[in-house]
């Protein structure tokens, strides 16, 4: 079974900084595209940040200049490192990834989450 961990979540002041990580292990063939997204209640997951096996990014406007993304594709990790954290940002942040395992498709998986909260 793959699984997806995440894990860096957390309290921190407005204007503060964290970095979320996320690992996939099992028995995987190759990872592709990874991201992560955010979920608040009463909202749909919305993306956050992606980036491709080739370490093309792409970013939420709503995010852009404050949030990195940056992945290890022989480790199969990715970071997301946050900073000038605002009370928007409060969510559950869920790791993605586009996963082979050797079959014929290419399948999403997806983390549990980790929480983060951004308050004084």
């Amino acid at each position: 079974q793959v699984q997806l961990v995440e894990s860096g979540g957390g309290l921190v002041q407005p204007g503060g900084s964290l970095r979320l990580s996320c690992t996939a292990s099992g028995v995987i063939y190759r990872v592709y595209d990874m991201g992560w997204y955010r979920e608040v209640p009463g909202k749909s997951r919305e993306l956050v940040a992606t980036i491709t096996r080739g370490s093309s990014t792409t970013y939420a406007d709503s995010v852009k200049g404050r949030i990195d993304i940056s992945r290890n594709n022989r480790r199969n990790t990715i970071d997301l490192q946050m900073s000038s954290l605002k009370p928007e940002d409060t969510a559950v942040y869920y790791c993605r990834a586009q996963i082979s395992l050797g079959g014929p498709t290419i399948d999403d998986y997806w983390g549990q989450g980790t929480q983060v909260t951004v308050s004084s």
